[in-house]
C-alpha cells in the first residue's frame, strides 16, 4: 500500500493549491471572474465530489455550491446522513465560465494540475462526479443518461457519475433517479472500505506539492 500524506502535509496540500487557484492568471477565465473558488470541505474526506464550474453565487462568495444548486446537494447530502463539512467539494474549472456556459477543454486542461493535486492528496474512498465535464475525466465517452449512479471501481477507489444538482432542478423528473443514485454512494464506500481493509486495494501514490505554473500554456485538448 502506498504512504498516505500526514494530515498536516495534506492540509499544506490543499491550502497551496488553493491559495494558487485564487491568484491564477492561467486561462481567460481569470480576466471575468470576481473570486476563483478552489473548492470547501474535508482535506481527508472520504468522498470528493467533483461539479463543473462556479456559477453567479459560487464567483461572488469564493465557495462551491452555494445557490440553488448547492441548497439542494445540502438535501441530497442530508438524505444520506451527511453534511458538506464531512465530504470535499470542488470543479474541474475553478472559475466562472461567462453567462455560465459550458467551460471549455482549454480551460478544463488549465485547471486539471490543481484538481490532480487535490486528488492526490484528499486519496478519497470514492470520487462522485456531478454532471458531464467532469464525468469525462473518469468515464470518457460515456453519456451520463446512460451510466448514472453505476459505479467503476480500479485498485484505489470508485467513481460515481450522477446527474448535475442543476440538471435535475430543470428537469424534475430526474430527482427520484438522483435521490436513488445518492443513497447508493454509501452503499459503495462501504465496498471501497471493505475491499481496502482486505488489501484488494491500496491508497494512491500522494501527489506531496501543489502544480507550479507551466512554462507554456496547455495545447487545446478535445473533451470527448
Amino acid at each position: 500500500m502506498s504512504e498516505t500524506l500526514s494530515s498536516d502535509d495534506r492540509l499544506a496540500v490543499m491550502n497551496e493549491v488553493a491559495a494558487q487557484v485564487k491568484v491564477c492568471t492561467k486561462c481567460d477565465l481569470a480576466a471575468t471572474r470576481t473570486k476563483a473558488v478552489p473548492g470547501a470541505g474535508d482535506p481527508a474526506a472520504e468522498i470528493l465530489f467533483i461539479g463543473e464550474g462556479p456559477g453567479y453565487n459560487e464567483d461572488k462568495q469564493g465557495l462551491p455550491f452555494v445557490g440553488q444548486s448547492g441548497r439542494y446537494l445540502d438535501q441530497l447530502l442530508g438524505e444520506i446522513g451527511l453534511n458538506r463539512s464531512q465530504v470535499f467539494i470542488t470543479n474541474v474549472v475553478k472559475c466562472r465560465p461567462p453567462d455560465n456556459r459550458d467551460p471549455l477543454p482549454i480551460e478544463i486542461a488549465t485547471c486539471k494540475p490543481y484538481l490532480d493535486a487535490q486528488e492526490g492528496a484528499i486519496d478519497p474512498l470514492v470520487i462522485v462526479t456531478l454532471g458531464r465535464f467532469s464525468m469525462a475525466r473518469y468515464f470518457p465517452g460515456g453519456r451520463i443518461t446512460q451510466i448514472h449512479g453505476q459505479p467503476k471501481y480500479d485498485d484505489q477507489r470508485a467513481y460515481i457519475p450522477l446527474f448535475h444538482p442543476a440538471a435535475v432542478l430543470r428537469d424534475p423528473s430526474k430527482q427520484e433517479l438522483m435521490r436513488a443514485d445518492f443513497q447508493n454512494i454509501l452503499t459503495v464506500l462501504a465496498e471501497v472500505r471493505s475491499r481496502r481493509a482486505a488489501g484488494q486495494m491500496r491508497a494512491s501514490a500522494p501527489i506531496p506539492n501543489a502544480p507550479s505554473a507551466p512554462s507554456e500554456p496547455p495545447t487545446q485538448l478535445t473533451l470527448f
